[in-house]
């Protein structure tokens, strides 16, 4: 054996729990409003701050100590507590692109399931989005409202041919698997003049969506499945923004969508920036896509029945194969680059 190198590799699964627990440490400041509490660039004392955020003054103490520890908080020279502008950016602001509490509540939502986790990995079963529960919806919705709110209208807008079928005259557009709506709302908010419809089978992430977007008059929901969508078309364009890979019957979401189309319509789906194919030397999206499919994706899509149990990780290949089974010519990858880490494919 290589001493040094299990040395090396031992040190690295240390460092790994320790990232665990100061990632479980950002979903309590998370949860409980601390970042917040604490704005940014202004020093605190103990007391001070656990009046503020309502904490006992023995937590409120041991919590901000391991945040300056951990590099958080820097601690002023009078010994106040100080959160960065530039971590307040990260972790209190959720406007922001970088705000990244969210990802602490997904990992959350799975550690707080794990039992149910460990029986389906040896019977083959699942875990539901509604078992994962009010954490993961809200993780989910809270990571990508930034990207869509900011980024998604300018994104597509530099798609000639997306751009054209979304500025149709009454033009009607299709979210599927819509989620907390944040998607569809910013679809509708760039496009005044067309008729937005989300769809969605979680019926707390839609009545999320509806709350989300009351005052947007272009605006609507349906409780339905992506197969069922011909009922509400027929749709200039369809989108399915992050959540195909999550769906137990792909195909037949697709082909529902196809048959939903006017001829001349356009599809597009958007989807982890994973790599071609597997490669063990991965990079961190590979690496983090793997892991929200061990404990999130997967586990929910294996939930139903019969799934095909794509996971998080789907190539380009496999939605290729996706697309034709369900009736497309085929798949484009479309000159989108820069938002956060996914692709996006025109379906032919």
């Amino acid at each position: 054996m290589d001493e040094a190198a299990a040395d090396a590799f031992a040190e690295r699964m240390l460092d790994t729990v320790l990232s665990a627990m100061e990632m479980m440490s950002v979903y309590v400041g998370d949860r409980l409003g601390l970042y917040r509490v604490l704005g940014a660039e202004t020093p605190w004392s103990v007391e001070a701050f656990a009046t503020a955020a309502g904490l006992h003054p023995r937590y409120a103490r041991e919590w901000l100590e391991q945040q300056a520890v951990a590099g958080v908080l820097r601690v002023a020279a009078d010994g106040g507590f100080v959160l960065p502008a530039a971590h307040a950016d990260v972790l209190a602001d959720p406007s922001s692109l970088r705000f990244s509490p969210p990802f602490a509540r997904l990992a959350h939502a799975a550690a707080a399931r794990m039992p149910e986790l460990l029986s389906a990995y040896r019977d083959g079963g699942g875990v539901t989005w509604a078992q994962f529960g009010e954490d993961a919806r809200d993780a989910q919705g809270d990571a990508n409202r930034p990207w869509f709110e900011r980024e998604l209208a300018g994104a597509l807008a530099g798609v000639p041919e997306v751009a054209a079928a979304l500025e149709r005259d009454g033009a009607r557009i299709a979210d599927i698997g819509c989620g907390h709506g944040w998607s569809t709302i910013a679809l509708a908010r760039a496009n005044p003049g067309a008729e937005v419809v989300g769809v969605d089978i979680d019926a707390a992430s839609l009545q999320a969506a509806r709350d989300h977007g009351a005052d947007v008059p272009n605006l609507a929901f349906a409780l339905t499945a992506g197969a069922d969508l011909p009922a509400h078309g027929p749709f200039d364009a369809a989108f399915v923004f992050e959540a195909l890979h999550d769906m137990p019957d792909p195909v037949g979401v697709l082909a529902g969508i196809r048959r939903a189309m006017r001829p001349d319509g356009v599809v597009v789906v958007m989807d982890e920036a994973v790599a071609e194919a597997f490669a063990p030397d991965g990079d961190e999206i590979e690496r983090t896509m793997y892991a929200y499919s061990l404990f999130i994706c997967l586990p929910d899509s294996m939930s139903t029945p019969g799934s095909v149990a794509t996971g998080t990780v789907m190539r380009p290949a496999t939605l290729e194969r996706y697309a034709r089974e369900a009736g497309f010519g085929g798949v484009d990858v479309l000159p989108i680059d820069g938002f956060a880490a996914f692709r996006f494919y025109r379906l032919r």
